[in-house]
């Protein structure tokens, strides 16, 4: 769907939590496209003047204003090249910076004060992520530039998927653990304490922390280390609902005691329960 828009000359907004492979996905169709790609992270600070571009003072000062002294913005920059221009965290910048995107895509072109007209290239393509509306620092983007693009709404993956990422992400570790920490990560985006859950980010620092405590440490201990890998990597990836009393170490040793019950009961189809599954080194052999 996105390649479709894209070659179809439109521009996107992708919408969805953190952790979605937004990012992953637009920069493998890039790659696929041969265009060249921009990609800058919106912010509070991101004012208007740096996404278009300035013309360098000294040079202004001592020159005068002339077009090879003017150093173009990224939104510029991807006019002038064709490029896709990737904003992340587009619901963070201020609404003057925004408003900028409008006519850059309306009428493909840009007059900025003593250099004239920039004209974009018709391979140029917006495409913004925006993070939940709730979320901190956010805004609403206008409904002038909505009508102006397409969007699609992006969610986290299968647990097969999750899965495989992981495993990607930590080649060697152990099949139990991998699918441990994904229930775990899992079970966080729908817990009633809370808000907005960890993506998968959270499961691949799970298990990468776990590997190394399990190398430091005892593999009788292997539980208590791997709980103490999910607290570490997921305590400020979760957002607890703001009437909730309880800490995010409550709430995560809640789910954990779920995950291994769940494990235990469900025998070989889970690989191995939490507590066995981590005496193994990544070898496959028994610690001592």
């Amino acid at each position: 769907m996105i390649l479709a828009a894209l070659l179809s000359g439109r521009h996107v907004m992708l919408e969805g939590p953190p952790g979605t492979s937004k990012s992953t996905i637009l920069k493998s169709i890039v790659r696929e496209m041969g265009l060249p790609f921009i990609q800058v992270t919106g912010n509070g600070d991101f004012t208007s003047s740096k996404l278009l571009g300035h013309f360098d003072p000294a040079q202004a000062l001592t020159k005068g204003y002339s077009p090879e002294h003017f150093q173009y913005g990224p939104l510029t920059q991807a006019m002038r090249e064709g490029a896709i221009l990737y904003v992340e965290e587009f619901n963070r910048l201020p609404d003057d910076t925004t408003n900028a995107f409008i006519t850059a895509i309306s009428e493909r072109e840009l007059t900025i004060a003593r250099l004239g007209a920039v004209v974009a290239k018709p391979e140029f393509r917006l495409v913004a992520a925006l993070n939940p509306h709730d979320d901190i620092g956010t805004t609403r983007v206008s409904r002038a530039l909505r009508d102006r693009v397409c969007s699609m709404r992006m969610d986290y993956q299968s647990r097969e998927e999750e899965i495989e990422i992981v495993t990607r992400h930590a080649a060697g570790a152990d099949p139990g653990l991998v699918a441990m920490a994904v229930d775990v990560v899992r079970r966080t985006r729908n817990h009633k304490d809370v808000r907005l859950g960890s993506s998968v980010r959270g499961a691949i620092d799970m298990v990468l922390i776990a590997r190394q405590l399990l190398e430091f440490g005892d593999g009788a201990e292997g539980a208590r280390l791997t709980f103490a890998s999910a607290v570490m990597a997921l305590r400020d990836k979760v957002w607890l609902n703001e009437t909730t009393s309880r800490s995010a170490e409550d709430v995560l040793q809640e789910i954990w005691q779920g995950v291994a019950e769940q494990s235990r009961a469900s025998g070989p189809e889970l690989s191995e329960p939490p507590d066995s599954a981590v005496k193994k080194n990544f070898s496959g052999q028994e610690t001592s």
